[in-house]
């Protein structure tokens, strides 16, 4: 006997529904959709497919595997760090305290730092599992360091042409730009034409330059003269990097370094800026000490200090360096961020240092511990020693992005900079919502669609159809950065959904487990 399934067509259409094919991959609907360009925000829905953004609008009679409610909280583009300190990146692929803040692609090789075989290791970065995208810059001082070492002085004409040869190699393997840092060892050492030449390999290969610039102190307006003189003759995009007034006999000179911007844009130069948005600043107990005495490495300071003239000469260099460039006699301005040789100071003060070893807190006092702190390894600073006007004045100038200088870091790991934990959402919360410094529309545009013009990544930091799906959800009345100075290691509040290449990768504040990050070059160079 034959039988015959019969299957009642009410199951039919019902089985229907979960079967036929989907218009979107995933919507976002309900969305207060700021598009990153500086416009007033729309309700919208925002259908993805794969990895891009392709439909905006009323999506109420359209389906998708995946649906968010936005329920009309903010959604803008992913964030983009274009100064980021990321060398533990191979340790923490999936940068979560970079994620957490909304980030969806960091560019590291800042101040002059990163790889000095820049072709291989962007290359094995391209194989890790990345939770966000990155990107980065050759840096100056990797590339004068692999050529000159820490030496003191100019480049011969060969060794030029190998330091040039260097950031040709980077740029054609997808480097952004070339970066600076003029006040680090061996950066310091170089001369201005030296920066010019390598710069203009950097614009041959349609780059920007940025720097970490001479002096942010009393030879500030002097180092923001140079910066201009590069952007000139090197005929190139320049990024005041961190742009700041340092130490109290500067504050208020941002007044003058943003009219020099100004000069030079309406001359016909290309000259921006990022800054985070913190009245601390952060880096080695080194800036302390006078470059020259650090010039040849560790070893040879440690032989300059056997010199009573010499040591003499670095002790003078430190005191005036405490009192005239950063904190005068305000010793607590002092913090130790990541002190391997005595870490049970991490987060203290340099107060707290002499008075352990029992000493009157006076910067004369504080001179040779800075000395033996150099000598047994060095230590990271917090520098309490920029004035809130400034920030404000900074973050307010049109061509002023948003970028963290923060490293990347995890939870109950040294004493970053809260900054690392911070920056974007302490400028909407603080900044935009509170103090009302820029409009949220403002402080949006500032980390997305400007960072993105400066990559000439035009498919990304904006909300457009073609573009790609780097998006963040945040409640705008709840955004709040957490860290502190005192309590660095808290993730922001806020920070709902971020979805890095149309995958969802932090949802209800929690991490998905999901690594669509890749490694992104310039110009579209597939490696």
């Amino acid at each position: 006997m034959k039988f015959r399934l019969i299957i009642p067509l009410s199951f039919l259409l019902f089985l229907g529904q979960y079967t036929k094919a989907q218009d979107y991959d995933l919507i976002i609907r309900n969305g207060t959709v700021y598009n990153g360009l500086g416009d007033k925000p729309r309700i919208q829905d925002i259908g993805i497919n794969q990895d891009k953004i392709v439909k905006l609008g009323d999506l109420t009679d359209k389906t998708a595997v995946t649906n968010i409610d936005a329920n009309f909280k903010a959604v803008t583009p992913g964030f983009i760090d274009t100064h980021a300190h990321i060398e533990n990146i191979r340790q923490l692929p999936t940068a979560e305290s970079a994620m957490r803040q909304g980030v969806s692609l960091l560019i590291g090789g800042a101040d002059g730092g990163g790889p000095d075989d820049f072709p291989s290791y962007v290359d094995k970065v391209s194989e890790l599992k990345l939770g966000v995208n990155v990107g980065y810059q050759v840096g100056h001082n990797s590339v004068r360091e692999r050529v000159l070492g820490t030496e003191n002085r100019n480049p011969s004409e060969e060794e030029l042409l190998q330091m040039q040869e260097l950031v040709a190699q980077a740029m054609n393997h997808g480097a952004f730009g070339l970066s600076t840092g003029l006040t680090y060892v061996p950066g310091t050492y170089s001369e201005t034409e030296e920066v010019i030449a390598l710069a203009k390999v950097a614009t041959k290969h349609g780059g920007f330059y940025s720097s970490h610039i001479r002096d942010e102190s009393l030879g500030l307006i002097e180092a923001v003269s140079e910066t201009i003189e590069i952007a000139e003759k090197a005929d190139i995009t320049v990024v005041l990097s961190h742009h700041k007034a340092l130490g109290a006999g500067m504050w208020g000179a941002s007044e003058k370094t943003l009219k020099m911007v100004d000069s030079a844009n309406a001359a016909g130069l290309d000259v921006r800026l990022d800054q985070y948005p913190y009245t601390a600043s952060s880096t080695g107990i080194s800036a302390l000490i006078p470059s020259w005495a650090r010039a040849g490495g560790s070893d040879k300071f440690k032989d300059r200090l056997q010199d009573k003239k010499l040591r003499d000469s670095i002790e003078k260099g430190i005191l005036y360096n405490i009192i005239h460039v950063r904190v005068g006699d305000e010793l607590e301005r002092l913090q130790f961020r990541k002190f391997d040789w005595k870490p049970e100071l991490q987060g203290k003060t340099m107060v707290d240092w002499l008075e352990m070893e029992n000493l009157e807190p006076t910067p004369a006092n504080a001179v040779n511990l800075i000395i033996q702190a150099q000598k047994n390894g060095g230590a990271q600073m917090i520098y309490h020693v920029m004035h809130g006007e400034d920030v404000n004045r900074i973050m307010k100038h049109p061509k002023t992005m948003i970028a963290s200088d923060g490293k990347l870091s995890q939870p109950g790991e040294n004493h970053p900079h809260p900054r690392s934990y911070g920056s974007f959402p302490r400028v909407l919360g603080v900044y935009a919502r509170d103090k009302k410094v820029l409009s949220l529309s403002e402080a949006i545009k500032k980390m997305t669609s400007m960072p993105a013009d400066l990559l000439g990544l035009h498919n990304r930091g904006r909300i457009m159809e073609g573009c790609v799906a780097d998006l963040v959800i945040f409640d705008p009345e709840k955004i709040k950065d957490m860290a502190t100075f005192e309590e660095p290691h808290q993730y922001p509040l806020g920070i709902e959904t971020v979805i890095i290449n149309g995958q969802i990768s932090l949802e209800g504040s929690e991490l998905t487990g999901t690594t669509a990050g890749k490694l992104i070059t310039s110009k579209n160079i597939k490696l």
